[in-house]
């Protein structure tokens, strides 16, 4: 591996009004739900001027099943395709890496991998691929699929689905036709092709990849969850886990679980990036952070609770939240987990777990003045609760302002935070290596077929 002082790294995950429930609501907020390529595009260039390393981009698809009469009471931004948004940012921007989310249940590494393949070479070595495996019923009618899929086979189909991806990234070497030969008439060498024959328990693809080898050789796989199946998943193939933590003891126990599991997949630990999700209201004083973040908190609506897949609005939210069973066929297992538990342990009525959990969506929460905001996150980053974090703005576009304005120069000035861009690719910011391509004739001497 790259050998480097260790870094805090920093990502940004925006959504259009902002993370908290209420962020829509906040006075602040004069924007509305219909596509806006210029909010995406500052958004990104100023997560770029604050020399952050990552815009990382959702994707929520096949929400039509899940409108009723309540939920238009809930701030909906249906946003831009991810590859469609992120190449046009990649014409914006010079630096920053971008992160698209693909579902792998709806879609196939054939062309997925040829998505990435563009991006990465639109953007000059930018891309990275948030593997999602979640599969709700609503989102499955949308694709005209109605049988279920469990939680362990969706997480084993994802990883059979980036091996794929990966044989496909490898179907050339990096520089087939980087030499014509003109004069022999030879455009390139046929021993630069590499056909693969793939055959798996839920995938199949023969053939090559209709576009040469992504510059970072493939996009950062990045990996979002906290079940037990997930760090599995992160452990084995992911380079960046987004995942969430409300206490250092909690985040210090999730990232020594996952990094100790790695060694047996023959993979160094510094090879994933742990980076929690972070949500910041940061002020000049404690008191008026404070503040700010409970006029958001007085916006909240609490008459349309979920948990679990099930519909709380008849039980008082002022008392406790029902024994209910966790229901297999919904997303975000490791999330009602995280809610149960800390419901439970604090005693906390259907009100308060919405106050305290939903709006943050189970992540840090950092609210105080610059030093309060900054000591926390250089404890956590200091004492391995996380290699960095994903910067999830509870308002905008006030609240990441502040944060790039306040916070991260008090960062630099730490020395923990980086003032300008080294290395020109995404991996290279990362201080993850590039991926050889174990099929070229360069590290081989016999061509490879896998069955």
């Amino acid at each position: 591996m790259t050998t480097q002082k260790r870094q805090l790294i920093l990502n940004v995950f925006l959504q259009r009004f902002g993370h908290h429930l209420a962020a829509w609501r906040h006075p602040s907020s004069a924007d509305n739900g219909r596509p806006s390529l210029d909010w995406w595009v500052r958004g990104a260039q100023l997560a770029e001027a604050a020399k952050f390393h990552t815009f990382f981009l959702a994707d929520f698809i096949g929400r039509s099943g899940e409108i009723t009469a309540d939920t238009g009471r809930s701030g909906i931004s249906y946003q831009f395709e991810p590859f469609t948004l992120l190449s046009a940012i990649a014409m914006k921007t010079k630096h920053i890496g971008l992160v698209a989310t693909v579902n792998t249940n709806y879609d196939h590494p054939y062309h997925v991998a040829r998505k990435f393949t563009s991006l990465d070479h639109l953007s000059n070595g930018r891309a990275g691929w948030n593997i999602v495996s979640s599969f709700s019923p609503h989102t499955a009618l949308n694709f005209g699929l109605d049988e279920p899929r469990a939680h362990e086979d969706r997480y084993e189909r994802a990883a059979e689905f980036v091996e794929l991806s990966k044989r496909l990234w490898d179907s050339w070497d990096d520089d087939a036709f980087d030499h014509p030969d003109r004069a022999a008439g030879q455009f390139y060498d046929p021993a630069s092709a590499h056909p693969l024959q793939f055959k798996g328990e839920y995938l199949g693809s023969d053939g090559l990849l209709d576009f040469p080898r992504p510059i970072q050789g493939y996009p950062v796989l990045v990996q979002a969850g906290n079940s037990d199946t997930g760090r599995e998943f992160a452990a084995r193939i992911a380079e960046m886990s987004y995942c969430s933590a409300q206490s250092l003891e909690v985040a210090q126990a999730f990232y020594k679980d996952v990094k100790s599991r790695m060694a047996k997949y023959g993979r160094a630990e510094d090879q994933l990036k742990i980076t929690p999700g972070l949500s910041v209201v940061v002020a000049e004083t404690d008191q008026e952070a404070q503040d700010k973040f409970g006029e958001l908190q007085d916006l909240v609506d609490v008459s349309n609770v979920h948990f679990g897949g099930f519909d709380l609005s008849a039980y008082d939210v002022d008392g406790p939240l029902p024994d209910l069973p966790y229901q297999s066929g919904e997303n975000g297992r490791g999330r009602f987990q995280q809610q149960l538990e800390l419901a439970r342990r604090e005693n906390l009525s259907i009100r308060q777990l919405v106050l305290r959990f939903r709006v943050a969506r189970g992540h840090l929460q950092a609210i105080g003045s610059v030093k309060t905001v900054a000591d926390t996150i250089e404890q956590w980053f200091v004492e391995r609760g996380a290699d960095g974090f994903n910067v999830v703005p509870p308002y905008l576009p006030q609240g990441f302002e502040d944060f790039t304005r306040l916070v991260v120069p008090e960062l630099q000035r730490r020395g923990i935070f980086r003032t300008e861009y080294e290395g020109g690719t995404f991996r290279e910011s990362l201080g993850l290596d590039r991926p050889e391509n174990p099929y070229s004739q360069r590290h081989n001497t016999q061509k490879h077929r896998v069955a």
